[in-house]
């Protein structure tokens, strides 16, 4: 047997503070930032994304320093 192993996500609210090329910086309080990329729904869809969007992202439980974008409000 193999496989990857499913990990729950978590998901969290932010605001772009930055970008630089497919990697964007999110805010989500408390003094801490995210390094995110796009997920394949929006780049399929070519929707923008530009500093001060608000987002939601979704981060791994066990990595909470890099996530992926998946709505742009």
């Amino acid at each position: 047997m193999g496989g990857k192993i499913k990990r729950d996500r978590v998901i969290l609210e932010g605001k772009v503070i930055d970008n630089c090329k497919s990697i964007f910086l999110v805010d989500i309080g408390n003094n801490t930032i995210v390094s995110c990329r796009i997920s394949g729904k929006i780049r399929q869809n070519a929707i923008k994304i530009v500093n001060g969007d608000e987002v939601r992202i979704e981060v791994s439980e066990l990595d909470t320093s890099q996530g992926r974008i998946i709505v742009r409000k």
